[in-house]
């Protein structure tokens, strides 16, 4: 801690994941002159659902994942949300590309690595559907490379594991985009705290429980904090508070007190993989296999067949297979739920229970699964799996919003919102998917929300623009610029781009 940025902060960051990093790092650009710390009730940086083995590594750029892209009542394909998704992502790679290219990050390769993004299905219904997403994804030049095949032999060549022993009476069909990456987030972290602590003004406190928020006359928050070692309390106050806790943002919130978060509540969903770390499995698969989900079921749940680099080693991920639990974080309290509720979110929670049954059906059954069960639906994409080749790795706890609503009583939301104070002195990020992937694009929403002052010619605008060069413009409307921006962080950051009309990728590669 330095002199008299001990107690008086200009931004205080509860929670040490990818979120806190990533809005941290981006203010102290923006603003070097800034006194941040960042306040973790655990013993390092990313340690819940940034961390590597508790969450996809998918980079979500909504290629692969059919949820992004439902069925319109009249057949048509939906890509809007999908399309959005996508461009948050290139915010990502923006950002990173920036810290690369200032050594702030010395190798891409230590927490991105290209991965081919495929989505697969079989069946008359299912083929049907891939085939018309398919077309109406690559009439839009985010989705230039896109490939389609219904051959049961060109998919073999992608991923062998999945065709391997397929009976050829069930159509398959499969998509492929060879610009997906596999990101480890726990990695990122790691390297984005570390960056950020390097600086002046800048600390990061570990086993630092924040107890309470308390609003002072002069506008500023003091926090308490309890050192969960020694018991030792201490207090901060700062101008401006950033809850990003992951499942422990909703009880921060409901600390705070602000009006703005009065009705919110959570729902835990809880997660488990199917982890190979068999060297001549992994190198016979390439790609991260995305499947429809299961009807009910929660985004986060969309079965897949992913290739995970960790580490520097090499491993299969199948899952996520979902369930419940009270928790709201891996290492949280099995208290944690029943002690979220408050008056004001009870109306909402009722609601939601009422409105859901098909997810509560859905999660009541992937409780009760037998080890057999799984196997089964990981059989539907590797079907020479051996069971002993697998062992079970518990994924990360996710918090799905449930908002209050006027006409519905509450409303249950699977994607990430920010809550601030009607004063922008805090914010607090709930939710969960599509979180990590685009943590620059939240960063950059804080900014818009609680910053819009500095965003200024005359203030951070010159540089922001300078670390996102996309920034003020869409990337899905200005189709030069999305290709410019993809070729140029794809140099940066070490990963596979288009290859240009009539280049094959062996041939850009060599």
């Amino acid at each position: 801690m330095q002199g008299t940025s001990d107690r008086e902060l200009d931004v205080a960051l509860i929670g040490a994941g990818i979120m806190s990093a990533t809005l941290g790092v981006l203010l102290k650009e923006l603003e070097p002159s800034l006194a941040i710390q960042m306040f973790e009730v655990l013993e390092d940086c990313a340690l819940e659902s940034s961390d590597a083995w508790n969450n996809a590594g998918t980079g979500h750029a909504a290629n692969c994942e059919m949820n992004y892209t439902p069925e319109r009542a009249d057949g048509s394909i939906d890509i809007s949300k999908a399309l959005q998704v996508n461009v948050e992502f290139d915010l990502s790679r923006q950002f990173w590309s920036y810290l690369v290219g200032k050594g702030a990050i010395a190798d891409p390769r230590s927490f991105i690595h290209p991965v081919p993004h495929m989505s697969f299905v079989h069946g008359a219904d299912n083929v049907a559907f891939l085939r018309k997403r398919f077309k109406a994804m690559t009439a839009h030049h985010c989705y230039e490379g896109m490939e389609y095949s219904e051959d049961p032999k060109k998919i073999a060549e992608w991923v062998p594991l999945v065709m391997e022993d397929r009976t050829g009476d069930d159509p398959v069909a499969a998509t492929r985009i060879i610009t997906g990456t596999d990101v480890d987030y726990g990695s990122l972290t790691h390297l984005l705290v570390r960056h950020l602590v390097s600086q002046s003004g800048c600390a990061v406190h570990y086993k630092s429980c924040v107890t309470d928020f308390v609003r002072e006359q002069d506008g500023r928050w003091r926090i308490e904090v309890r050192d969960t070692s020694s018991g030792e309390t201490r207090s901060v106050r700062a101008k401006f508070i950033f809850i990003g806790a992951g499942g422990g943002a909703l009880p921060l919130l409901q600390k705070s007190g602000i009006p703005e978060g009065r009705g919110y509540a959570g729902f835990p969903v809880s997660g488990i993989w199917l982890r190979c770390d068999d060297p001549e499995i992994n190198k016979r698969h390439h790609a991260k296999v995305y499947g429809k989900a299961a009807v009910g079921s929660p985004p986060m749940s969309v079965p897949h067949l992913d290739t995970r680099v960790i580490g520097g080693q090499h491993s299969l991920l199948f899952g996520p297979y979902a369930g419940f639990s009270s928790k709201f974080l891996k290492h949280g309290s099995l208290l944690d739920l029943f002690e979220s509720i408050r008056p004001a979110n009870v109306e909402p929670l009722l609601s939601v229970a009422r409105d859901n049954f098909d997810l509560t059906e859905y999660l009541i059954g992937q409780v009760l699964q037998s080890e057999g069960h799984r196997l089964a639906t990981l059989d539907e994409y590797f079907p020479n799996a051996d069971p002993k080749d697998w062992r079970l790795q518990v994924a990360g706890q996710r918090v799905q919003i449930i908002k209050p609503d006027v006409k519905r009583g509450g409303l249950l939301e699977f994607g990430t919102e920010l809550i601030g104070a009607d004063d922008r002195s805090l914010v607090a990020l709930l939710g969960a998917s599509p979180g990590a992937s685009t943590a620059a694009f939240i960063a950059i929403n804080v900014l818009e929300k609680c910053f819009a002052g500095e965003l200024t010619a005359s203030a951070w605008l010159p540089k922001l623009k300078q670390i996102i060069p996309s920034y003020g413009v869409s990337l899905i409307d200005d189709a030069d610029l999305c290709r410019q921006i993809r070729a140029a962080t794809a140099e940066v950051l070490k990963v596979d781009k288009i290859p240009a009309a009539g280049v094959s990728l062996a041939a850009k590669r060599a």
